[in-house]
């Protein structure tokens, strides 16, 4: 994560070496090494956790949801059928992985 925290402060930088915070290097387009703040390099990476954590049941969701080929089976015997079994999983997703993960 720490790479992409400099990325994301550092948008010039082209070239990134190591992958802990002592012994990273970076490289602008001009080949020269960039300063890099370590602590605003460290308050990003915390950042980024956070939202990852806080997004983890959307990756959950998109695990467990039908694919779209079934999705798309469910919705037209459903449409045939007067059923609701599309309706039904996608309900069934929501409720196990509600956001905010609670």
């Amino acid at each position: 994560m720490i790479v992409e925290a400099i990325m994301r402060l550092y948008p010039h930088v082209v070239v990134i070496s190591g992958e802990a915070m002592h012994n990273v290097v970076a490289k602008g387009e001009d080949g020269n090494v960039v300063a890099l703040d370590e602590s605003l390099i460290q308050a990003e990476v915390t950042r980024l956790q956070t939202e990852y954590d806080n997004n983890l049941f959307q990756r959950q969701r998109a695990d467990a949801y039908p694919s779209m080929q079934e999705q798309a089976d469910m919705q037209y015997w459903d449409s045939v059928n007067g059923t609701t079994t599309w309706q039904d999983a996608i309900a069934l997703v929501k409720s196990t992985y509600p956001k905010g993960g609670s």
